[in-house]
C-alpha cells in the first residue's frame, strides 16, 4: 500500500513584490526532487502559497518542508 502525504502552507500578508522575490529565492533549491516528491509554490494575491507532496517516506517530507521553511526566513530576512 502506498501513502501519500500532502501538505499546504501559505504565508499571508505578503506584498506581490516579496512574495515574488522569495519564490524566485527559492527557484534553484526546487530541482532534482527525489522521487515521489514534490513541491509547488505559488503567489496568490497577497499570499505565498507552497504545497509539498510525498508518497511513503514522511522523514523526507518533513526534512524538506523544515528546510524550505528555513530559506523562506533567510529570504525574508535579508529583503526587510
Amino acid at each position: 500500500m502506498s501513502l501519500t502525504c500532502q501538505v499546504q502552507i501559505v504565508l499571508n500578508n505578503l506584498s506581490k513584490e516579496k512574495a515574488q522575490t522569495v519564490k524566485k529565492a527559492l527557484d534553484p533549491d526546487n530541482v532534482n526532487f527525489p522521487q515521489g516528491l514534490s513541491l509547488i509554490v505559488e503567489n496568490v494575491d497577497n499570499k505565498l502559497v507552497f504545497n509539498f507532496e510525498n508518497e511513503d517516506d514522511m522523514k523526507k517530507l518533513i526534512g524538506t518542508v523544515d528546510e524550505v521553511l528555513a530559506h523562506v526566513q533567510v529570504a525574508l530576512k535579508v529583503i526587510e
